[in-house]
């Protein structure tokens, strides 16, 4: 079981120079993203610890992300893509899992025949209102903007993905589906190696994962200083890894709570 965040040993606080969070229910907090976190994230920034959103959001709203919070990056549609803003050339670099346009093109043909048999197939699901915005995925929304359904519709939605040969991940509003066979893990080693010039399996002591959810769990099992904020406890025994920590706060104010630990230690 995770332990209390409060135990985490000063000196590994100190050690950690990079913040890889989720955004759902982990940076946000009853759907909406709290001062006191977006504060946190400006502070890590002052304080030379890079943050990167890890989400499944979709690449809309990943655009925006890149161009005007204080992040290094960030990953969108759970691995998809990263984006980051380089403000000295202003443009904004896009590195996609599949490269090949027309190859993308060819996924969303696909997903769109899956957008209209599962929301048949499955009574009270519904496409994800973001989904206008998205390049690699289909988000079929359970919760969010629907009346939440049962654990046993959601794994009926996961069953139609994988039916069709597709990926399925899940956190706490949608379930994602894509062609392919990246997740948020996968896209973070790129992240490091491309952007950051850095390795990631040399880095992962001075590397804090924050999270809540299913498609967090490659990340938890991956990261010995993973965080889970207090609301993983939602999923039950859902998750097939769990963090090393857990914040006593929810939410975007368990981000908070982090980061005020990681700048204490320094």
């Amino acid at each position: 079981m995770p332990q209390p965040l409060a135990h985490m040993p000063r000196d590994l606080l100190a050690g950690i120079d990079i913040v890889l969070t989720d955004i759902d229910d982990t940076l946000t907090h009853e759907g909406r993203l709290p001062a006191v976190t977006y504060a946190a994230i400006e502070r890590l920034a002052a304080a030379g610890i890079d943050v990167v959103p890890i989400t499944g959001r979709p690449a809309g709203w990943c655009d925006l992300i890149a161009r005007q919070w204080p992040v290094r990056g960030v990953i969108g549609e759970n691995g998809a893509f990263f984006f980051a803003y380089d403000g000295a050339a202003r443009r904004l670099v896009r590195r996609y899992w599949k490269q090949d346009s027309q190859v993308r093109a060819a996924d969303r043909a696909r997903l769109a025949e899956l957008a209209r048999t599962i929301p048949a197939a499955v009574p009270g699901c519904a496409i994800a209102t973001d989904q206008f915005c998205r390049e690699a995925d289909l988000a079929i929304d359970f919760r969010e903007d629907v009346t939440p359904l049962p654990w046993a519709a959601v794994d009926r939605i996961v069953a139609l993905f994988e039916a069709a040969g597709a990926t399925a991940k899940y956190s706490t509003a949608h379930v994602n589906g894509w062609f392919g066979d990246w997740d948020k893990l996968a896209m973070t080693r790129i992240f490091f190696a491309e952007h950051l010039g850095r390795d990631l399996d040399a880095s992962r002591d001075r590397v804090a994962f924050i999270g809540d959810s299913p498609n967090d769990v490659p990340m938890f099992g991956f990261f010995p200083h993973a965080v889970g904020v207090a609301n993983l406890d939602f999923f039950g025994d859902r998750l097939s890894a769990l963090p090393a920590y857990v914040t006593t706060a929810r939410g975007g104010h368990g981000f908070a709570e982090l980061a005020d630990a990681l700048l204490a230690a320094r």
